[in-house]
């Protein structure tokens, strides 16, 4: 299971990652980033809301005498969130960009 989940997010991120020039652009492409980001990209940041959800309760000690717990909450919950939440759809540009 592992041998195949590791070249699969390799496969995906570089999908992710390998965006055409605006000059060869082409509507067929506007498809698949949409494609690419309702399978894979939304529900990759809603895990990492989740898990950052998870690992900010779990900081809440450390950050709280620190007065870093707004910091740490952007980081770890807000940003994934509005990524999931607030980026157009097929919008890939600034994808984990927080």
């Amino acid at each position: 299971m592992k041998t195949k989940l590791i070249p699969t997010v390799v496969c995906v991120l570089v999908l992710l990652m390998n965006r055409p020039t605006p000059a060869f652009a082409s509507s067929d492409m506007d498809a698949t980033l949409i494609v690419v980001d309702v399978a894979v990209a939304r529900p990759f940041t809603f895990v990492l809301t989740i898990l950052g959800s998870a690992v900010f309760v779990v900081s809440l000690p450390v950050t709280i005498p620190t007065g870093s717990v707004k910091k740490v909450a952007h980081t770890l919950v807000v940003g994934p969130a509005k990524d999931t939440l607030t980026r157009p759809v097929g919008d890939l540009d600034d994808f984990l960009e927080y």
